[in-house]
């Protein structure tokens, strides 16, 4: 009995100052901070990625319509399958694009001359549409392309994020343009 006592402050002192498994116990501190600032860089860049997906996907739709003279319903097809393959590798699912051309009177009054959709609502033929007045010029017209994107983050590990994983980010853009050549016709539908 005598012999431990001596023994137990001789164990203890050693134990003290072996330093083996501290680069073990420091591993196990920082692993998680470390983990968990990789997991939300994944996210974050993952998530910029998408939403700059969504412009270029809202300014090729304008650029696209605004190119063209006449479009009938498979040409406007196509230009709405361009922005699936813009949006790839994201799914086209969550996807929503619209192509509308405003009227612009001699007054500066803007109407939906026709609007095109997919996964959306198209907006009204004759309905007044609300644009910047840096953009509106008298007697013109416009194609604008708006675009949604529900985007739902890669991983729904961190808790904080874990309502966003499970509903989403709605990401948007639109874009204003004017027509190339002239206003472009949808359907028999002119937009001057």
């Amino acid at each position: 009995m005598n012999a431990m006592k001596f023994c137990i402050p001789r164990v203890l002192g050693r134990l003290a100052r072996d330093r083996r498994g501290s680069s073990a116990v420091e591993f196990a501190i920082i692993a998680p901070l470390m983990l968990g600032l990789y997991i939300g860089c994944v996210e974050i860049s993952d998530g910029v990625a998408a939403d700059r997906k969504v412009t270029l996907t809202a300014g090729a739709l304008a650029n696209l319509t605004s190119q063209v003279q006449t479009i009938d319903t498979p040409g406007m097809s196509n230009i709405m399958n361009a922005a699936t393959a813009i949006i790839s590798p994201y799914s086209a699912g969550n996807l929503t694009t619209t192509v509308t051309c405003i009227k612009i009177d001699a007054a500066k009054n803007a109407t939906v001359a026709w609007s095109a959709t997919v996964g959306g609502t198209a907006k009204s033929k004759g309905s007044a549409i609300t644009i910047p007045t840096e953009i509106a010029i008298a007697s013109s017209s416009l194609v604008l392309a708006e675009v949604t994107y529900l985007y739902k983050p890669v991983t729904g590990y961190i808790p904080a994020w874990s309502h966003i994983a499970a509903t989403g980010i709605t990401l948007s853009d639109k874009m204003y343009m004017s027509p190339r050549i002239t206003a472009p016709v949808y359907n028999g539908d002119a937009c001057s």
